[in-house]
């Protein structure tokens, strides 16, 4: 069977899905599978865009046999060398051994690290400002290193004005048949995804993304196709502005996250009295998540959502509590900057735990941590409920501001 579809009137979308795969990178939870986009240039010359993920072998092959009805592949495009997008390097060069392979020498280098390939007579060098002729159609290319690997490039076409971005704009989640995102309601139906998508793996690298952003500025984009989720042809502007704020590590919403850890129960009771303190204070736009039973990567893309958020961990073996500290680091080593904190801790016999999490949050550029810090002893009594409404007067001024 092909799955394909037109983009434009020389350029085929021939993707594929995967709806088996549980864990993206065997690390992040995709409930909704992922998408791997290949695109394909059928021109004087014939050009492919990027391969794919071993798991989508059948689908992919099959794809690109129908879409080029007989035609040799003249032109392979190597973008990014994650395993993802380039699994299938080798069997391409098997069934099409008349092929060039057009891309940068830190791509030929990471092939020669997962492949052993004679790529004599199969290659074609590109480095920034260099050209590749297709006919009517010629490519531009682009190099944009850590977004999100050293060797990533992007090629953009002047004929129909479209950028092939890589692993940028892309987002989790599978293709049902539509593959433009004007195709449905993005922003309540994959936003979340992108997000996610954004911050866990490219999010480290803000500057790195900032200076893409610069380049493409420079860029009459009409269609931007990334390697997974769907195709940009309309409202570019609105995505673009959501990866300009995330990449500036600014928050896209006035809101409080509220990440707790509880181990009988007793800190959560202690968050669950300061939300509804603030929702009496007027605070609409809470979100509160259960470290113990909700993955780091939705945790890590709500932070980068709103502007505060409130922690509050029992102390655990005389430091924080430990999927709270994992949360906290890994806010760290993303790089989240630019964010309000207010910190609660419990102990029965010695808090300790508001020490080590300012000690992480100090580290984090433009932080600040809200006061008072709220200790609880056990459980929360009458005395910690003054301090509570103090955090949340504190919080609510904060987001006024």
């Amino acid at each position: 069977m092909r799955n394909i579809r037109k983009v434009t009137q020389d350029l085929y979308w021939i993707g594929s899905n995967d709806r088996r795969l549980s864990l993206f990178e065997n690390v992040l939870p995709i409930s909704r599978g992922v998408s791997y986009n290949n695109y394909l240039l059928l021109d004087e010359k014939t050009c492919l865009f990027d391969t794919a993920d071993a798991a989508v072998h059948l689908q992919f092959f099959e794809n690109l046999a129908a879409a080029l009805d007989g035609r040799k592949l003249d032109y392979l495009v190597v973008h990014h060398m994650e395993p993802d997008h380039c699994a299938l390097i080798e069997d391409l060069l098997l069934r099409h051994p008349e092929v060039t392979i057009v891309t940068n020498n830190k791509v030929v280098n990471m092939i020669g690290q997962f492949f052993d390939l004679n790529l004599e007579g199969h290659l074609q060098l590109v480095n920034e400002g260099d050209t590749l002729n297709t006919g009517k159609h010629t490519l531009h290319f682009v190099n944009t290193p850590m977004v999100h690997w050293p060797e990533v490039m992007m090629s953009y076409d002047d004929c129909d004005k479209i950028l092939f971005s890589a692993d940028a704009f892309g987002t989790f989640g599978a293709l049902n048949g539509n593959i433009f995102a004007d195709e449905f309601n993005f922003e309540t139906e994959w936003l979340d995804d992108a997000r996610r998508y954004y911050t866990n793996i490219v999010g480290k690298y803000g500057p790195q993304v900032q200076m893409a952003l610069k380049k493409a500025s420079a860029l009459d984009i009409k269609i931007i196709c990334p390697l997974h989720g769907p195709v940009w042809r309309d409202n570019l502007s609105f995505y673009l502005k959501k990866y300009d704020l995330w990449s500036r590590y600014e928050p896209e919403e006035k809101g409080v996250l509220m990440v707790y850890g509880s181990m009988y129960g007793h800190t959560e009771s202690a968050m669950e009295s300061l939300a509804t303190m603030l929702a009496e204070r007027g605070i609409r736009n809470i979100a509160m998540y259960d470290v113990s039973h909700t993955d780091v990567s939705i945790l890590l893309s709500e932070a980068f959502r709103v502007s505060h958020i409130v922690v509050a961990a029992p102390t655990y073996n005389g430091n924080i509590y430990t999927p709270i500290e994992s949360f906290l680091n890994d806010l760290l080593i993303h790089n989240l900057q630019n964010r309000t904190y207010a910190v609660i801790e419990n102990g029965t016999w010695a808090p300790q735990a508001a020490k080590g999490m300012r000690a992480i949050i100090e580290q984090m550029k433009n932080s600040s941590i809200l006061e008072p810090v709220l200790t609880i002893k056990s459980a929360i009594k009458q005395p910690q409920f003054a301090q509570a409404e103090s955090l949340a007067d504190a919080i609510v001024h904060s987001l006024k501001q």
